[in-house]
């Protein structure tokens, strides 16, 4: 689940601490944590972060799989997606954030909908996401992977979910 892959626009690479610097500048608003809380990590901290990322989950029962979005048109980083998933139960929790300056783009769709195929693909037969429920983009994003609104909530934030069928194409 850590190999690199690509959709039209966008080269989804597994999440390094090289990465660390350029993101810090792409995950810079605090606006982009108005829904998910925290607030923005200066480099050494997320360079921190990214090497447990990428070093892998310690429970053995879940796997990480965790991407930065390249632009390739623009040559730089824009975005990060994730799956969180659990092997023995086939699902994976898919999470999205694109920074604000390329925002707009359907960056995020791209890239959250290519991690739902390739997680398809591996037969994943349950994709889940938490949305906030006042955040319209990220519930257009998960409504374009082929999830759908639950009635359960977490965290105050609502339970996404895809269970097999045909995922809605544009």
């Amino acid at each position: 689940m850590r190999a690199a892959f690509a959709s039209e626009r966008l080269d989804l690479l597994p999440v390094l601490p090289s990465h660390a610097a350029e993101m810090a500048g792409v995950l810079a608003d605090p606006a982009l944590h108005a829904f998910i809380g925290g607030a923005p990590l200066p480099p050494d901290a997320l360079r921190t972060r990214y090497g447990r990322l990428s070093a892998g989950s310690p429970d053995p029962a879940v796997v990480w799989g965790n991407w930065v979005v390249r632009l390739r048109s623009e040559g730089c980083l824009v975005g990060t997606v994730q799956a969180t998933i659990a092997p023995a139960a086939a699902e994976a929790e898919l999470a999205w954030v694109v920074g604000s300056r390329w925002q707009g783009r359907g960056i995020a769709t791209e890239a959250a909908r290519a991690l739902a195929d390739r997680l398809r693909e591996l037969r994943i037969g349950r994709l889940l996401a938490h949305v906030h429920p006042a955040h319209a983009a990220s519930a257009a994003v998960a409504a374009a992977c082929g999830l759908r609104p639950t009635p359960h909530r977490q965290d105050g934030e609502v339970r996404w979910a895809w269970a097999g069928g045909t995922p809605p194409r544009p």
